[in-house]
């Protein structure tokens, strides 16, 4: 049996508390869907409708690339992608992480 979806009521939850622990406050943006005509900021109805949007579509094809289960893949391949460098905002400083 498929999971049953979040509605938009939970999604606008997940959201807002994500963006909360960043620091956002969807609060600071007009209300409604029509953007600010002085400043330009989006609606906060636009904003949430569009961030669903990206989470019921984009989140799950990005949840499919995993590494295979253990022992269902050639070994080299796992242990190829396993070594992947983690993104960095300054790669430089890494360089003697990975040269040592």
């Amino acid at each position: 049996m498929a999971p049953t979806p979040p509605t938009d009521d939970e999604l606008n939850t997940f959201i807002r508390a994500h963006l909360a622990s960043l620091g956002i406050d969807l609060d600071q943006l007009p209300a409604g869907t029509a953007a600010d005509p002085v400043t330009g900021s989006p609606g906060r109805d636009s904003v949430l409708a569009s961030l669903r949007s990206f989470m019921r579509s984009t989140v799950p094809a990005l949840a499919e690339y995993q590494l295979p289960t253990p022992g269902t893949t050639d070994p080299a391949l796992a242990m190829a992608l396993s070594q992947q460098p983690a993104p960095m905002l300054y790669p430089s400083i890494s360089t003697e992480w990975r040269t040592s």
